[in-house]
């Protein structure tokens, strides 16, 4: 009997293990160091795989990507220029300790907002984004406020900037998640994507680096990174990125690749490395390369729903030649998804706007919508339409239109008083022509009467000069002439 007991006991614990794992399909999640993460489908957005991705976290030097989307932003607004040269501050190193990553530059230096961007990105330059802030703000707290606010518009939720460039400071954190969403907002400028993808870089001002080439930390893209380990991270398809590091934030890693039509987004915050956990390994890179790994061995690009295929066929009122609508989807759907999706997964919701349609049809008429889910998540919603032209029919038209009349109560009524106006009339006619019948044949025997008895006249005149025994004997005729009227 304890073993019963102890069975729901078990059943629950699966479940509450199951609430608490992380975002992800059905499938086994990656082995990750880290303690949060993404893997996102830029194509569409969608969340892969999560670990912790809503969890505050100490970003270090990945905000160094919400000051160069702020940058990037007024060079796109026309505010400022890339060759526009910038005056450093007596401020341009607040907060910097003598450890922290920096470019040299000092108080006075005059320097480029194009040489500022790459120290930001490659080197990871703290007073590079101190000099951008109070370039665009007026001042470094000033440019925070409007880091936080862009960060707001972006959908960040758990997001908080207390300076430009992720030094250590009490309520500065972001999430795995946002930072996807602020390094996705920036990848929109090709100069972003353009920076953060060069391994080395010359700058004009000799300050810089102390006149040396800078070369891009992210070694996944480039071997003469100062984490390069002799290029074991190189990732192929790799591009761009953002590393990061503070003993608070651990080790971190945005960065994209693409592979086989597929573009990813992936995060890694809160690796070990060399600093925090005294080790030779960087598991920013190694993290990274296996989210990459994970979505590129299981998911792939599965076509939903084609634009050539015929969805449905609808019958058409008054069409030429009684044609039939073949209703297609406007638009294609795909979307990455496991590999192990089978086609009964696949559901299609179809509405139509009306189940009646008359021609004419125009090519391409919107008639409804579908939308594609897979296990009840919606992958995509496009318009119905009809492939082809349809031609109005104009003798079906005419019966139409004859039969709409005469279904008017008022046209049934009209008719009604005019057959009833015409029975009349015809009835008059019948009796008109009836009466003249036979008036017409009493005149008629009127005027034979009329005859007869003027030929009876002429006889008796006749018959009144003759001798008497020459007489003929008419009262014979004359009874038998009245009897036949009378018949």
């Amino acid at each position: 009997m304890k073993k019963f007991r102890i069975f729901p006991l078990i059943l629950l614990l699966c479940l509450l293990l199951t609430l608490a794992a992380p975002t992800a399909y059905a499938l086994e999640a990656p082995s990750l160091n880290g303690k949060a993460a993404v893997i996102v489908d830029l194509a569409s957005g969608r969340l892969l795989y999560g670990l912790n991705e809503h969890e505050e976290r100490a970003p270090a030097s990945l905000t160094k990507v919400m000051t160069v989307l702020l940058t990037l932003e007024a060079l796109d607004a026309g505010r400022i220029s890339l060759e526009d040269m910038v005056i450093a501050q007596d401020d341009c190193r607040q907060g910097m300790e003598d450890d922290s990553s920096t470019s040299g530059i000092t108080p006075g230096v005059e320097i480029s907002v194009k040489d500022l961007l790459y120290c930001a990105l490659l080197q990871s330059a703290n007073e590079a984004c101190n000099i951008l802030g109070r370039y665009l703000a007026g001042s470094i707290s000033g440019f925070v406020d409007q880091m936080n606010q862009k960060a707001a518009a972006l959908g960040c939720a758990n997001t908080h900037f207390v300076n430009t460039n992720g030094l250590p400071a009490e309520g500065h954190y972001s999430s795995a998640y946002d930072q996807y969403l602020i390094f996705a907002a920036a990848m929109q400028y090709p100069l972003f994507m353009e920076i953060s993808n060069t391994t080395s870089y010359q700058a004009d001002c000799a300050a810089v680096n102390f006149g040396e080439p800078i070369g891009n930390s992210n070694a996944l893209i480039n071997i003469t990174s100062i984490y390069s380990n002799g290029g074991r991270y190189l990732y192929e398809g790799a591009s761009g990125g953002k590393t990061g590091y503070t003993r608070a934030a651990g080790y971190c890693l945005v960065s994209t690749a693409t592979r086989g039509g597929v573009s990813l987004l992936a995060v890694a915050m809160g690796c070990d490395g060399a600093l925090n956990a005294n080790i030779e390994d960087y598991y920013n890179f190694i993290d990274s390369r296996t989210l990459y790994d994970w979505a590129f061995d299981n998911f792939s690009y599965r076509n939903l729903l084609s634009a050539n295929e015929v969805i449905t066929r609808m019958d058409v009122d008054l069409a030429d030649g009684d044609a039939v609508a073949m209703i297609r989807p406007a638009d294609s759907i795909s979307a990455l998804l496991p590999n192990d999706i089978a086609d009964e997964d696949v559901q299609r919701e179809v509405t139509l706007y009306s189940d009646q349609l008359t021609a004419p049809l125009s090519a391409g008429t919107v008639l409804g919508e579908i939308r594609v889910s897979v296990n009840g998540t919606v992958y995509g919603t496009t318009k119905l339409i009809n492939s082809s032209a349809i031609e109005l029919s104009r003798s079906s038209y005419l019966r139409q239109r004859v039969g709409e009349i005469l279904s008017k109560g008022w046209v049934i009524a009209l008719i009604v008083i005019l057959l009833v106006f015409m029975v009349i009339y015809l009835a008059l006619v019948m009796r008109y022509r009836r009466l003249r019948k036979k008036h017409l044949r009493e005149r008629r025997r009127a005027e034979q009467r009329r005859r007869e008895e003027e030929k009876l006249r002429r006889q008796r005149v006749d018959y009144d000069l003759t001798s008497p025994a020459d007489r003929y004997d008419f009262s014979a005729d004359i009874s038998e002439f009245f009897d036949d009227e009378k018949d």
